[in-house]
């Protein structure tokens, strides 16, 4: 099996990358994420003519999350709220979370908030939403099921994940508050890097800035990931970056990552 995760970063701009890459790549699963657009105007027809069955969670120009298989999902789920009760409903205004089960395998699809800048109100609420996470996590981790856990996290968790980490401590997506609270939602539930298991040396990204050639350059981030469960982990025959999509007219910032299972 094969699962992807892809920030878009507008799926009605980038459907026609969209739909190529899905046929190129031949992926089970595609988690997607900064839609921007609103469940009656998700493009359906689009992924049903070519095979796959979305679940969407949208919102009007702004984030959205979206799963798209070959094989509908089981038990999909939206929001923090679905799992964790109202207490945490309003986190969900902002569409970011949707998970659904495929071949017996829990797939959650996030994009985590930026954070704008350091010490800001969005990056204290980036902080309290990763908080939030780590509980959901826990939750689902209660469950039988082995957990996929994937999209735009907005945090490069290592030095060697950004292309130059000269000052990086009071950079946004890169403080030592962001990277704590990644690996308290992640690491510290025994959640692993996909990519990692197979790469572990420096100079691959996931984004790369529209600005000073960052492309051309390579002057990316890697805050796209993949994260598993030690059975999953144990599964995981590779994991890559396809940086094509990049390459081309009108491209997202994003590029997707590819774990096969």
């Amino acid at each position: 099996m094969k699962i992807a995760t892809w920030n878009v970063n507008s799926i009605r701009t980038r459907l026609t990358h969209v739909q190529d890459w899905l046929q190129e790549a031949a992926v089970d699963v595609l988690c997607l994420q900064e839609t921007k657009v609103m469940d009656d105007s998700f493009p359906i027809a689009a992924f049903t003519e070519i095979g796959y069955h979305p679940h969407i969670f949208g919102q009007k120009s702004y984030n959205g999350v979206a799963i798209v298989s070959r094989s509908p999902l089981d038990n999909v789920q939206l929001g923090f709220a679905a799992v964790l009760g109202e207490s945490v409903a309003e986190l969900d205004e902002q569409k970011r979370v949707i998970g659904g089960t495929i071949d017996g395998i829990r797939i959650v699809n996030l994009y985590v908030p930026n954070g704008s800048s350091v010490g800001s109100d969005k990056y204290t609420y980036k902080l309290r939403w990763l908080e939030v996470l780590r509980s959901y996590l826990s939750a689902l981790l209660e469950q039988p099921e082995p957990l996929l856990v994937c999209g735009d996290f907005n945090v490069a968790p290592d030095d060697i994940d950004i292309h130059d980490p000269t000052g990086r401590e009071k950079m946004v997506m890169a403080t030592d508050l962001e990277r704590q609270a990644l690996q308290q939602a992640i690491a510290d539930l025994g959640l692993s890097d996909a990519f990692r298991k197979f790469t572990p040396e420096a100079g691959h990204f996931s984004w790369w800035d529209y600005r000073a050639a960052a492309f051309r350059r390579n002057l990316g981030w890697r805050i796209d990931h993949i994260y598993l469960t030690p059975d999953l982990y144990d599964r995981a025959i590779n994991c890559t970056i396809d940086p094509a999509p990049r390459k081309r007219d009108q491209p997202s910032d994003h590029t997707p990552v590819i774990v096969e299972l």
